[in-house]
């Protein structure tokens, strides 16, 4: 028997490959469209160790399209841009678990991720961004610069009212976006070179478990333009690693609460009510 989730792979896979409905050789996807060739899907990127030290070859890895290995993340980076700009959905690793991504001006990419994970369309996606400069062209911001600074780039989401700057196919049903610069140097210097925001959300079917390496995620593989493979994130032994980040709303100056407590409770509470004195906010 196929599950749902299970149908929903295949039928996006067969999708990725140009057969709909059963026939080979159909139309070209909405995203490929006026763009570069798009890459083969399911490609394993390799993300070598920052910093001095020796070359690791290839990998073997069943049932993927290739695997790629780059000498420095200048190649990295390059290549996730390039995916990023036919419109497919990358996955990367950041400083909490892996995620999914892509960019948040493309609305046929934000659809595209959301079939990705079978995700109901009112559930809203965090955008990414490489400097917290970068926060105030999409965001309403209702707390000082310092505050901003005292929680990012770290694994913290702010939320605020947007700005008219962001893409309105994204989160249409709601006046508030989450923010983030995970403090991984991969995503924000990808953010960064992107030159505009990067939609986000965790690599994994909706509602089944966060995951800390890409094997963890193998099922999506097919459905992805690339995956990035940082290495595992986190102790895997310890359940808190899996909860993603604190999500804090900011929208009501002077005052935050909280939307998901996440892996950084306890640190983001000291700055916002001990350092910086916001009222709590049931």
């Amino acid at each position: 028997m196929v599950t749902r989730p299970r149908r929903l792979l295949l039928q996006l896979l067969m999708r990725s490959r140009g057969v709909e409905g059963g026939l080979g050789g159909g139309e070209e996807p909405d995203w490929a469209r006026g763009k570069a060739e798009a890459p083969v899907p399911g490609r394993l990127l390799l993300l070598p160790p920052p910093g001095p030290g020796p070359a690791l070859g290839p990998q073997p890895r069943g049932g993927v399209g290739a695997v790629l290995f780059t000498p420095d993340w200048k190649d990295a980076l390059t290549e996730a841009v390039k995916v990023l700009h036919c419109g497919q959905v990358v996955a990367v690793p950041t400083d909490t678990i892996y995620g999914i991504t892509c960019l948040a001006q493309n609305s046929e990419a934000i659809r595209r991720i959301y079939e990705i994970k079978g995700r109901n369309e009112d559930k809203p996606l965090a955008i990414c961004v490489g400097h917290v400069e970068d926060i105030y062209k999409y965001c309403k911001v209702t707390v000082s610069d310092q505050v901003l600074r005292d929680l990012l780039p770290g694994p913290v989401t702010l939320v605020f009212r947007r700005s008219e700057e962001l893409n309105k196919d994204l989160n249409p049903f709601t006046d508030l976006v989450g923010v983030r610069i995970p403090k991984h140097p991969f995503i924000q210097k990808l953010a960064e070179v992107c030159g505009e925001p990067l939609a986000l959300t965790s690599a994994n079917l909706s509602s089944q478990t966060s995951t800390l390496t890409t094997e963890e995620f193998r099922d999506l593989w097919p459905l992805l333009g690339l995956v990035v493979d940082g290495g595992p994130i986190g102790d895997m032994t310890k359940p808190e690693c899996r909860l993603g980040s604190t999500v804090i709303n900011l929208g009501t100056p002077g005052k935050y609460s909280i939307i998901r407590p996440g892996c950084a409770f306890n640190a983001t509470v000291e700055v916002l009510q001990h350092k910086h004195g916001l009222s709590f906010q049931s």
